[in-house]
C-alpha cells in the first residue's frame, strides 16, 4: 500500500512538473496574456482590457503597417526610468517618411485612413525617415499618447508580440485586427 502511495505521489509531481514546464515554455515562445494600464489606445483598447499577445507571427513575417504591438522601452525610455513594457500600433515601417500635420498622418506624402483613432492628432511632427530595423510606432489617443512622435523609434528587437485577441471584457472579445486602409510604399 505504501508502494502504491509513493508511485501515486510521484505521478502527481512528474504531472504538476510537466505542467508548469509547458506554461512556462508558452508563456515564454508562443502567448502570454496583459492588460491596459494606460487610455493611449483608447478607443481601440480601453483600461483594463485584457488581450493575448501571440510572439510567433514575427518569427515568419516583418510587422507590418498596422499591426498592435508590444515592445520592451527603447534604450532613450529606459534613462528616463521607464521600465514597464509598451503597447502602440505601428504607423511608419523602415524607410518610411513619416509626418503630421494638419490634423492627418502622412506615410510617404499620402495620408493615412485611420478610422481607429480616438481624435485627429494635435500637433505636428516631422517628416521624418524612420531608420532600418526600426518602427514608428503611436498610441491610437494620440493625442494622450507618449510614443514615437515624443521619444523616438522603436528598433525591431524590442518587439515581444503582436497584440492578437482581446479576452476581457467579456462584451468586446475578439480580435483586434480589421483591415484598415493604408498607403502603398513609395
Amino acid at each position: 500500500m505504501k508502494q502504491h502511495q509513493e508511485n501515486e505521489l510521484l505521478e502527481w509531481i512528474k504531472t504538476l512538473g510537466l505542467a508548469a514546464v509547458l506554461a512556462i515554455g508558452i508563456r515564454t515562445f508562443i502567448v502570454e496574456p496583459r492588460y491596459i494600464p494606460s487610455t493611449s489606445m483608447v478607443p481601440t483598447l480601453e483600461v483594463n482590457d485584457r488581450l493575448l499577445v501571440e510572439k510567433i507571427t514575427f518569427r515568419f513575417r516583418e510587422p507590418k503597417r498596422g499591426d498592435i504591438v508590444v515592445f520592451s522601452p527603447t534604450e532613450k525610455l529606459r534613462e528616463e526610468g521607464h521600465t514597464d513594457d509598451f503597447i502602440k500600433r505601428i504607423i511608419g515601417l523602415p524607410k518610411d517618411k513619416i509626418e503630421v500635420k494638419n490634423g492627418k498622418v502622412y506615410v510617404n506624402d499620402r495620408p493615412l485612413a485611420e478610422k481607429y483613432i480616438l481624435s485627429p492628432p494635435g500637433y505636428r511632427y516631422g517628416p521624418v525617415i524612420v531608420p532600418d530595423d526600426e518602427y514608428l510606432v503611436l498610441g491610437d489617443n494620440r493625442n494622450n499618447s507618449s510614443d514615437s512622435h515624443v521619444w523616438g523609434f522603436v528598433p525591431r528587437d524590442n518587439f515581444i508580440g503582436r497584440a492578437s485577441v482581446r479576452f476581457y471584457p467579456f462584451d468586446r472579445i475578439g480580435s483586434l485586427y480589421e483591415e484598415p486602409i493604408y498607403p502603398a510604399k513609395k
